[in-house]
This record gives structure tokens, sequence and C-alpha cells, in this order.
């Protein structure tokens, strides 16, 4: 009867050749450049949500202010001081997508200029 204790020598050296090919410097670096990426990626995400956030809320204060420009404007009769705070309200909008769009193209070219660690350096 054989012995139960060895392990067979085609498994053992399996292990050992998918422990090798895991443990390698090329896989630990591929590894190491994917998770830097996926990093960077949900970092850029985040900065584009916290611009959304930020040009809602000025559409929603611009908005307010402009409202409450236009019926003082009704009740007084006093177009030229109201309509000041309305241009106010929309060059603030005009500047808050403005903003948007420079924090989305910057996310989106720090992105796309970022290794992904996906193609070797081999050559």
């Amino acid at each position: 009867m054989a012995d139960s204790t060895q392990v067979n020598p085609q498994i053992v050296n399996a292990l050992e050749v998918i422990q090798n090919g895991v443990l390698s410097g090329e896989m630990n670096k591929l590894s190491g450049a994917g998770k830097a990426y996926q990093s960077v990626s949900q970092s850029s995400a985040i900065a584009v949500q916290d611009a959304t956030d930020n040009l809602r809320n000025i559409n929603t204060m611009a908005t307010t202010a402009m409202g409450v420009a236009m019926a003082q404007m009704l009740a007084t009769g006093d177009v030229a001081k109201y309509s000041q705070i309305i241009d106010a309200a929309n060059t603030m909008v005009s500047d808050g997508a403005s903003n948007f769009k420079t924090v989305g193209e910057n996310a989106g070219t720090l992105l796309s200029q970022f290794p992904t660690g996906g193609s070797s350096s081999a050559s």
C-alpha cells in the first residue's frame, strides 16, 4: 500500500510553478500598477462628483438670487439695481460651469496619462 503522507510530485511541481508565477517580480509590478490606476481612477471620479455637487449648489444659489432680484425688481421698479444682481448670478453660473469643465477635463487627462500596468515595457 502507498504511503499516504507523501504528496504526489506532480502536484508539488504544479504548486511550485503557480507560486513562482504569482510571486514573480513582473506579476507584482503589474498588480501594483493596476491598484494604483484604480486608486487614481476612483479619486478622479470623486473629484468630478464634487465638482457636480458644486455646480448644482451654484445653480441653486443663482436661481434663488435671480428669483429674489426679479421679485424686488417688480415690487420696486428699480431695474438697474436688481439687473446687476441677475447679471452677477449668471456670471456665477457661467464660472461654475467653466470650473466643472476644467475639473472633468483634468481628471480625464490625468487618467489617460496614468500607466495602467497593462502593457509590459520589455521593448
